[in-house]
C-alpha cells in the first residue's frame, strides 16, 4: 500500500508555516482572486510566490484554489494568472469550471486537479476529466467507501487516451499517473459538495465565487400562516434549532479503511480556521498515518487518543459523513457553535538554550502558575517566570500579539505551539 499525501489547508503565510512545521506533504492555498473562500486572507501574486519558495524549500507541494464558477467577466486576466502560477513553480491548479479548466489545459506542464465542486460521483466523470487533461480529480463528499474503491480502481488504471482534437501540449505530463483525493477532515456542506444558492438568495453573497454566508449555520424558527409575524420556535434547546447545519467530518479512527480505496490523497478542510487549528489537526492525521505504515497495532491502539486530541480543536460534534453510507445523524440541530477549543495561548518564534528562554508571540492570556502544553513534543510544565521583550518581569500577559518570553522547563522549536493544558 502506498502512503497518502496529507493535504492541509493554508488560508495565509502562518497557516502554511503550521502546515509545513506539523508535517503537511501538500498544501492548498488560495490566490485574492478566482478561489473559493474569498473571505479567507488569501494570497496575493507577489505572496503565492513567497509560500511557494517556502513550501518547496520544505519539500513540501503547493496547490492553488482557481475554483469559482466564472461567469464571462470573470476570464479577464485568468490566462495571465494561470502563467504566473505556472512560471512560479505552483505544482498544480484546482479548478471547477469546465471554462476555467479550458484555459488550464491551454498552459503547458500545469497540473490540474479537478475541484469537489465539479461533484464527481462516478468513474466516467473521472475518466473523462483524465481524458481531458486532468492530473487528478477531488471526489464528491457525497460518496461511500465502496464508490470511492471503484472510481479509483477504474480512473487510476484506464490506458484511454486524450481526444484527437486535443492537442498533445494540453495534456499535462502527469496524465499517465492520474490520482484520486478526498476529504477526511473538516466543516461538512449542506448542499451538494458546496455547491449551493442560498446564501446569494439571502444575504445576496455567492458561495460560487467565494463568498458564502453560510446561512446553513443560522437559526431558524416558523411562522404560521395564520398568524403572521409571530415567530414559533422550533428548538432543541435555548439557541434555538439548526435545521441545515451539519456536524463535521472526523476520518481519524479510520485510516486503514481510506488506505485501503486507493486514493493518493487525504485532504483537511479549513482555509478559514485558525492556524492554531491547522498545526493540531495536520499533527494527528500525520502521526496517525506514520503510525499506521509503522505498525497497524500501534495505530489501533492509539485511536481514542488522536480522537481525544481532535477534540481539543474545535469542532461542531464529529461523523464519518458518508464514507459508510447515507448519514443518519449528520445535522447537527443544537448549535452551530464550535465547542472543545483548548485555549490557544501562543507560538514560539524563537528559543534560548543557554537561559531556557522562549520568546512567544502571544495569542490569549495567561498568568503565572498557570499549566500549560506544548503541541510538538506534548509536553506539560507550570508558567514560573514571564518577561516583557525588553527584560521587565511581569505576573500576567493580557494583551495579543504581544511579545514575551517565558521559562521553559525542557527546549522548545520555532513555531511550537503553546496551549492551555487540559
Amino acid at each position: 500500500m502506498k502512503k497518502p499525501e496529507l493535504l492541509a489547508p493554508a488560508g495565509d503565510f502562518e497557516k502554511l508555516q503550521m502546515a509545513v512545521a506539523y508535517g503537511a506533504d501538500a498544501v492548498y492555498v488560495g490566490g485574492k482572486q478566482f478561489s473559493l473562500r474569498a473571505n479567507a486572507k488569501n494570497f496575493d501574486v507577489e505572496e503565492l510566490h513567497r509560500a511557494t519558495a517556502y513550501a518547496h524549500s520544505n519539500s513540501v507541494k503547493v496547490y492553488v484554489s482557481v475554483n469559482i464558477y466564472a461567469h464571462n467577466h470573470d476570464f479577464q486576466g485568468l490566462k495571465d494568472y494561470l502563467l504566473a502560477l505556472k512560471e512560479m513553480g505552483a505544482d498544480a491548479v484546482i479548478v471547477a469550471d469546465l471554462g476555467v479548466f479550458n484555459i488550464a489545459r491551454q498552459i503547458p506542464g500545469l497540473d490540474i486537479h479537478i475541484s469537489t465542486q465539479a461533484n464527481v460521483t462516478n468513474y466516467q466523470s473521472a475518466m473523462l476529466y483524465k481524458e481531458l487533461g486532468a492530473s487528478r480529480v477531488i471526489l464528491a463528499r457525497e460518496l461511500s467507501l465502496g464508490e470511492i474503491i471503484e472510481i479509483t480502481a477504474q480512473a487510476t488504471t484506464s490506458n484511454s487516451q486524450p481526444p484527437a482534437n486535443i492537442q498533445p501540449a494540453y495534456v499535462p505530463k502527469s496524465n499517465s499517473h492520474f490520482e484520486t483525493e478526498v476529504f477526511v477532515h473538516g466543516a461538512m456542506c449542506v448542499s451538494y459538495s458546496g455547491r449551493c444558492l442560498l446564501s446569494n438568495y439571502m444575504a445576496d453573497r455567492d458561495a460560487n465565487k467565494g463568498d458564502c454566508a453560510q446561512p446553513c449555520r443560522w437559526s431558524y424558527q416558523l411562522i404560521e400562516e395564520q398568524r403572521p409575524g409571530v415567530h414559533i420556535p422550533v428548538y432543541e434547546d435555548e439557541r434555538g434549532t439548526y435545521i441545515m447545519n451539519s456536524k463535521d467530518l472526523c476520518m481519524i479512527q479510520h485510516i486503514p479503511e481510506l488506505v485501503s480505496t486507493g486514493v493518493s490523497s487525504f485532504k483537511i478542510e479549513g482555509r478559514m480556521k485558525t492556524a492554531y487549528y491547522v498545526a493540531a489537526v495536520t499533527r494527528i492525521y500525520r502521526e496517525a498515518i506514520d503510525d499506521f505504515f509503522t505498525c497497524k497495532d500501534l495505530y489501533e491502539s492509539k485511536k481514542d487518543y488522536y480522537f481525544r486530541e481532535l477534540n481539543k480543536t474545535g469542532n461542531r460534534d464529529f461523523y464519518t459523513g458518508f464514507y459508510f453510507g447515507r448519514p443518519v445523524e449528520g445535522q447537527n440541530i443544537t448549535n452551530t457553535v464550535y465547542n472543545n477549543v483548548q485555549d490557544f495561548l501562543g507560538v514560539v518564534v524563537d528559543y534560548d538554550a543557554g537561559t531556557k528562554l522562549a520568546l512567544i508571540e502571544q495569542r490569549n492570556k495567561f498568568t503565572v502558575g498557570e499549566e500549560v502544553e506544548f503541541l510538538k513534543n506534548g509536553l506539560k510544565q507550570t508558567i514560573t517566570e514571564i518577561y516583557e521583550e525588553d527584560g521587565t518581569p511581569i505576573t500576567s500577559a493580557p494583551h495579543p500579539q504581544q511579545m514575551l518570553r517565558i521559562k521553559v522547563t525542557n527546549p522548545v522549536e520555532k513555531l511550537d505551539i503553546m496551549r492551555r493544558a487540559v
